[in-house]
Parts: C-alpha cells; structure tokens; sequence
C-alpha cells in the first residue's frame, strides 16, 4: 500500500449547467473562471496546473490539474513597537508587548526582536496550518459561480441568487469525489445531462478523462477549439459544393461556436430575386439578425444560398432547412418593401424631416448638426482637396437623411450605406453617393477607411462635429465611460488622416469646429479646447503605441504639440531611429542641459560682441553654422536629417557648461548666454521636448 503525503496532487473539475446563455457570454464567463481560480490557487499557497476551460450555451466547464490536496503552511511576520516601549527598564513586557502579542495570538515570550530602518521592534511569527483544498473549495466555488460577472443577471423563479440563467445543476469534484456544497439551493453532484435533445440522459462525471468520453456518448462537444473547427470544415465544405465560399467571419464564426453543442451545417436557398437588394443589406440580415454564413461567388457577388448551423442534424423532411428559408423570405420580403417605398423619394427628400430627430437634446437635432457638419467639410476639404468641395458639402448635406428612412428604422446597422444607394438612385453624382455610403467610417477597430476625399472630409467633420458638440455641453469621457464614442471618433480622424497624409492645422480645425458649436457651448472656448487637445493626445499616444513606437519618443514629441497629425507619426519614429544610435543618450543629456537652464521666459537678442568667453563663441559659430541646414530640413519634413544635424553641437555644448558660468552676476552677460542657450533650444523645442526622453544612465 503506497501511503500519499499530505502534499499530493490531485484533479479539480467543475461544470456549471445552466439554460441556454446567451452566445456573448459564455467566452467571457469562461475568461473570469479561469483568472479567478488561477488567482485563488496562488493567494491560497496551492501549487496547481494551468485551468483548462471549455464552454457550450448550457454548460461552463473548467479543470485544473496537479492541484495540491493540502495548502502550504506559512509563517507571517508581524513587526511591533519598538524595545524601549516594549519593555521597562527591568526588561519585563510592558502593556504595550503583552497587547500586541495577545492580539496575534500567541505568548508574550514568543515575541523575538528584529532591527529596522527606524530601530530595534518586537516581533510575532505567527504559523498557519495548511488546510485540506477540498474544505477551501467547498467555501469558495459558491462564491466564484455567483460572481461570474454576465452584462445581465436575474433571479429566477424562487431562487435568491442572481444568475444569467436557470441554473439546473452543478458538478464539482476533487480527486473523483463530489465536493460538499450547494449552490442557491442545487446540491453539488458528479452527475452531468447530454444533449438537451439527442441524449438528455445524465452521466456520471469521475474526471476530465471520463466526462471526455461521455460527451462524445452524449451528443456533446464541450471543447469550443474543436467545436470552432468543425463548424468551419463543414460551412466550407457546403459552400463550395454550392459553388460559392464563405469570407473569413471570425466574429460570426465566435458568436455561432457559442450558439450549440453538437453542430450541424444545413444549407438553405432563397429567391434569387432578392439579390437586387444593397448585398449589405442581404449580409446584415442574415449574419447579425439570423446567424447565418452568405455564400459568395464570383466577382464577390453572393449566391442565393446561406448556411445555417443547427444544434442537431437535419431530420428526413428537412424541417430545419425549411424553417430557416421560411424566417430569412419573411425579413427579405419586408426589406424589399421598404427599400421600394424609400426609393419613391429622392434622398433630399428626407433631410427636411431631420428637423424632429433630436441629436442630443443640449446639442439640437439631427438638421442643427447636419448644418455645422456641412460647413465644416467645406472648410476642410478647401484646404485639403479644393477641387473636391462641392462633393464634399453636397454628400455633408445629405448624410443623415436616411435615418428618417423606412429601411434604417427596421435595418439602423444600414445607415449611411442606404443612404449611398438612394444617393444613386436620386441621381447624385458617384463621389457624393459614396461618401454617403461610407463617412460613419471606421466604427470599430480594423474596419475599413473611407476610399475617397469626399468621404473622409465628411467623415472628419461629423466625428469632430460630435467631439466638440459633448465637450462643450459637458459630457467628457470619463474612466470607462464614453457613452457618444468620442474616444473612438478621435481614433478614426486620427486614422483618417495619416490614412490621406493630409498636412491640414489641427488646431484651425478644432477652432472652426468651435465657431460653429458656439450658441450650444456650455464650456468656455479654452476649457473646451484642452479637452479636445487632451483626448486626441491619449488616442494618438494609444495608436503609437500600438505601432510599437517608444512610449517616452511618443511624449517627447506630442509635448511639443500636435498641429501637423502627420507630422507627428513622421517626428515620433525620426526620434525612434534616433534613439537607437550609440550616440544618443549623450546628446539628449547635453539637449536636456540646454532645456532645464530655461525655466524662464527669456526676451531680448544675442549680442555676438558679449561673447567674451571661448567655449561661448565656439558654442555660438556652431550654432549659426547649423541654424539654416536645420531649419531647411524642418520646413520640407526631412525630421531625422534635421536631428542628425543637430547632433553635431553637442561637443560645443559640453564644452561651454564645462567652462562658462551661466548665471554670472553681470545681468547683462547672464541674460546674453541665457539667449545664446533659448535659440539653441529653439532648434529642438518643435521637434521634441528631451525632458521626456528615459535614460538608462539617470
């Protein structure tokens, strides 16, 4: 008989049996068990594996093997006052000792001592017994299942404990045996249920290995990796033997994975009529409304078939293929009708009735802000694309007119899009219709940008529009908190931009934007502008940082000042190049020298004849000689020639904070040298702030 040590490892395995949860959340349910459990493990000093998670709509399944049986013990050390008021001058414990000892739990004369910083202190070491994890466990898994932290939580009938949904039953065990707890009333047990349909028998559950086993039995495919692949093979295998294939959808491929437990790809048709409707239309309908894949063809035209995935094989009438052809005909049929109503207008039709769409009520409606977006595109497009300012105003003026239309009030994820194609319709011209189509973009990370100058004006204006409009009236981003998308409509200006390598002045554009925001603004123009400048500074800093520029090359250069977006991208990676070289720390110490002398405004002009010193001279021939060079390679973008070439002073700057005395007492000499040094730094100051570089020497 091989007797186990108090220290052996053993095999938790917890499933969590619900109804159906919604396909959102079970990943992220997943997700917390995991932290949570790996979190609970290290606080708890048990040694255990990395948790295994699998998941389906009905269950939530986690195992974590080599896990210890017993914790570790521990010894804690708590510090105490110091000697002298610990004991008299007997050397017996004073009140002070015999409390503090008493308080942790042990005799007076365990106390030890133990030197400090602040001096000699009485000492506890308190020891804690290890206790068997499967007494820790029955404690805890209550606590972890109830704070699985779903978007929404109900009780159910007369339960007491808030759930995403019913629960039905709970399987925990450790080493094989079912742990002893309940969860709101439902007794843990080593029994698991299969399919709700093919085989809802129970099972019983011993370990990971076995309930493996008998899930396969059971109709059931709880590992949402394999899950995810064989819905893939089979969409795939469908689609081309429609003669067609399906386009990468890893957001429908996630959201399907967590909609059944034993997948079955089922093709479907529908009326090839339908495919003169917007194919956005066709797409929206089938993949957000009815989780189906589309079959494409060639040429990207879509077939008129779909793929379903259904949670049980198809019965001999095809009762499930028929009833999903049923659902799509019937949402098909009313979009046709209200596509062909709409189109009975012309698009500007539709603009007049803006007037009654609020946009937010201290801001106006939708035609007040349709108003200062069409302006400020025709601002923007001046300077930026002036041959392109008709289209720009004209698609301005008509961008919103299709959220008063029938089709978006039924379809709102087609707005914009169902603009462009009634923009067509009416006979606008192609740019303006596309720009329609197109200005809401990106509204997420990784779509598309606009395509054309048209749009991304438009584009530009409503973002700004709607960034300035909240800032102005008050309602600033705060924490997580950003119910208008400002964070993310200054991440897509910023895209935009860079996107068009558009030299426009940012801050003309923001003051424009103000002039046309006036008569709503609540904030005082300076209040609103910091805001604005503060968050396109944080989303820049993000974007950049995500490039994998150096966070300190990214301050140093936004602390400058962010007039030029482009500019900004081009002097942040100049400056990363820069830091690479050998050289660099050097000559950002001796920038740095120049920079931190001047903490004050510093008037007047260099007199050469007070140069009296060498090293000033020396300091003052060589900056004259590179002045001209550096600012030609400024003005015509050329960043890492103009900060190579200012390299080359730093000799001379060395060499004169080695041997001349700055803040001399002779007002006029000192203010001369503190000249000498402001133009010096006015070489660098718009190229980056060097107080922000990280040095490894300092």
């Amino acid at each position: 008989m091989v007797l186990k040590t108090p220290y052996y490892m053993a095999e938790l395995f917890l499933e969590i049996g619900s109804e159906e949860l919604p396909s959102a959340y079970v990943q992220p349910a997943l997700d917390y068990m995991n932290k949570e459990l790996s979190s609970f493990f290290s606080k708890n000093r048990i040694e255990a594996e990395v948790p295994k998670t699998m998941g389906t709509p009905r269950r939530l399944v986690i195992s974590v093997k080599g896990v210890m049986a017993m914790q570790k013990d521990s010894v804690d050390e708590f510090l105490g006052p110091g000697i002298s008021v610990a004991y008299d001058d007997q050397g017996q414990p004073t009140k002070a000792a015999t409390g503090f000892a008493r308080g942790k739990g042990i005799d007076v004369s365990d106390l030890t001592r133990k030197q400090t910083p602040k001096g000699e202190v009485i000492c506890a070491r308190v020891e804690n017994k290890g206790r068997v994890t499967s007494s820790l466990l029955n404690e805890y898994l209550p606590q972890l299942i109830s704070e699985i932290p779903f978007p929404k939580k109900m009780r159910w009938q007369s339960k007491s404990r808030p759930f995403a949904r019913p629960l039905h039953w709970v399987t925990a065990l450790f080493e094989g045996q079912a742990l002893q707890f309940e969860f709101d009333g439902i007794a843990n047990d080593a029994i698991s249920r299969g399919h709700r349909f093919l085989n809802p028998e129970k099972f019983q559950v011993k370990d990971l290995e076995s309930y493996l086993v008998e899930c396969e039995k059971h109709f059931l495919v709880v590992d949402p990796d394999i899950r995810k692949k064989t819905i893939l093979e089979q969409v795939q295998q469908l689609a081309e033997k429609a003669g067609g294939h399906i386009k990468d959808d890893e957001e429908l491929l996630n959201m399907v994975n967590f909609l059944v437990e034993f997948p079955v790809a089922i093709k479907g048709n529908f009326d090839s009529g339908f495919l003169e409707l917007p194919q956005e239309l066709l797409v929206i309908t089938m993949k957000y409304h009815q989780k189906y894949f589309p079959v494409w063809g060639k040429e990207e035209k879509l077939l008129p078939c779909f793929i379903t995935v259904s949670n049980m094989p198809a019965s001999e009438g095809n009762e499930i293929q028929k009833g999903n052809e049923r659902v799509l005909r019937a949402r098909l049929e009313d979009a046709r009708f209200f596509y062909d109503e709409d189109r009975k207008k012309k698009l500007e039709d539709f603009v007049e009735p803006l007037k009654g769409v609020v946009f937010q009520k201290k801001l106006g409606t939708i035609y007040e802000k349709v108003s200062r977006v069409t302006d400020l595109a025709g601002i923007l497009a001046s300077e930026v694309c002036p041959q392109k300012v008709t289209q720009a105003r004209r698609a301005a003026e008509l961008c919103k007119a299709d959220l008063v239309s029938q089709m978006v009030f039924e379809f709102p994820e087609l707005q914009g899009i169902m603009g462009g194609y009634y923009a067509s319709h009416s006979g606008e011209d192609a740019e303006v219709a596309q720009a329609i189509k197109e200005h809401y973009r990106p509204t997420f990370a990784g779509d598309d940008l606009p395509s054309s100058d048209s749009g991304a004006s438009v584009a530009i204006a409503d973002k700004l529009d709607t960034i300035i409009g909240c800032v102005g009236v008050g309602l600033i981003p705060s924490g997580s908190e950003d119910p208008y998308g400002l964070r993310r409509h200054a991440l897509g200006i910023l895209q935009i931009v860079l996107d068009r390598g558009w030299q426009l002045s940012f801050q003309n554009l923001v003051e424009n934007g103000l002039n046309l925001i006036a008569n709503k603004a609540k904030l005082n123009k300076d209040e609103i502008k910091k805001h604005v400048e503060d968050l396109f500074s944080q989303r820049y800093k993000t974007l950049l940082n995500g490039e994998g520029f150096p966070y300190d090359a990214i301050d140093c250069v936004l602390s400058t000042g962010m007039d030029s977006i482009v500019d900004v991208k081009a002097k942040v990676k100049a400056f990363s190049d820069l830091k690479k070289q050998p050289y660099f720390e050097p000559l950002a110490i001796a920038f740095r020298r120049v920079a931190s002398i001047l903490d004050k405004k510093v008037d007047g002009e260099i007199d050469p004849g007070l140069l009296n010193e060498s090293a000033e001279k020396q300091l003052y021939a060589a900056f004259l000689k590179l002045r001209d060079p550096v600012l030609s390679h400024i003005k015509n973008k050329e960043f890492s020639s103009a900060l190579e070439k200012m390299g080359e002073i730093k000799p001379s700057v060395d060499d004169f904070f080695d041997n001349v005395m700055v803040m001399v007492e002779d007002p006029t000499l000192r203010a001369n040298r503190l000249c000498l040094l402001r133009d010096i730094s006015g070489l660098f100051s718009d190229l980056a702030d060097f107080s922000k570089i990280v040095l490894k020497k300092s």
